[in-house]
């Protein structure tokens, strides 16, 4: 039986330094496993894990991952100081329903991510 979300996985260049981005804008500690030359990185988020795994042509290519929406209480807010610190727009804001809006955003590293608010 599904439970709910444990793990949200996105294919970088980078993993290391998209974590560390990412773990600026949601102030958590980055952890880091390396394999090798293999580094997979992530942040803990109240019990779920956002991790960032290296980008492969083949196994694991840019935009092969779902979008995550994160709930934000203000959404122009929100999208503008993550505009502020590197993101670019890529959609919306769009009105959903009376009272709720989401935009997407892409990062500094590739990753489409959404925000979803009043």
């Amino acid at each position: 039986m599904l439970r709910g979300i444990r793990t949200i996985m996105v294919f970088v260049d980078d993993p290391e330094a998209a974590a560390r981005w990412w773990g600026d804008i949601f102030v958590s500690e980055v952890k880091l496993d390396i394999n090798g030359t293999a580094v997979y990185a992530w942040l803990d988020l109240d019990g779920l894990e956002f991790g960032f795994h290296q980008a492969s042509p083949k196994a694991n290519p840019h935009g092969g991952s779902t979008v995550p929406y994160w709930p934000v209480e203000d959404l122009n807010t929100e999208r503008k100081r993550l505009l502020d610190a590197g993101c670019i727009h890529h959609r919306g804001p769009l009105d959903v329903e009376p009272g709720r809006r989401i935009c997407q955003l892409v990062d500094p590293f590739g990753t489409i991510f959404g925000l979803d608010g009043p």
